[in-house]
């Protein structure tokens, strides 16, 4: 016997869904909301510090990466159907079109970099954890408060497995691209 369900219930969105919203001017393009869990989330304004952080990583990852990856800057990853995150920053597997055609999927992400300066609850609470399910394979929390560099790593369905709090005169490399190092020290000051 089928199972009754109990009402009311929030209406998914998939992000077929949002797209179309954008299309149709619902949303601006330019609006900072997410789609996370079928969810639409109006994330809070970039401040100039979260700004300043962002920019950083973006010169220090061009700098060093080169044709290894793409970085990718506060753009949309494809979790599943119901959860399109833009993260700070995206170190993506190389791809000739640029994701022109596609936006990235978690197999397609290196690294995920998340800047948390007022989002520190929420990134910690629900997006590292939204993509150790969906098997992001590292994410550096930039934790701006506490002025500290958070690498998790071993995502599993229960979260990552793995979390690494490095001292502020360390070089970090994410693990899919050992070659690629930065000084924990350029990051948070």
């Amino acid at each position: 016997m089928p199972v009754a369900k109990s009402f009311p219930q929030k209406y998914p969105f998939t992000i077929n869904h949002f797209q179309k919203m954008i299309e149709t001017g619902i949303f601006d393009e330019d609006e900072h909301i997410e789609l996370i869990e079928g969810e639409l989330l109006v994330m809070a304004p970039i401040g100039p510090v979260h700004s300043s952080k962002t920019r950083k990583l973006n010169r220090l990852f061009s700098q060093s990466v080169g044709d290894l990856a793409i970085v990718d800057i506060q753009n949309p990853i494809v979790l599943d159907d119901n959860s399109e995150p833009e993260p700070d920053i995206a170190l993506l597997r190389p791809s000739d079109d640029f994701y022109e055609t596609a936006n990235p999927r978690t197999n397609d992400v290196l690294l995920l970099v998340e800047v948390a300066d007022s989002t520190l609850s929420y990134d910690k609470n629900t997006k590292i954890p939204l993509y150790a399910r969906h098997g992001i394979p590292e994410v550096w929390l930039i934790n701006v408060p506490n002025k500290q560099v958070e690498i998790y790593l071993k995502p599993s369905p229960e979260g990552y497995r793995k979390i690494l709090l490095p001292e502020k005169h360390e070089q970090i490399s994410p693990t899919l691209l050992p070659a690629v190092s930065v000084k924990v020290s350029d990051i948070i000051t």
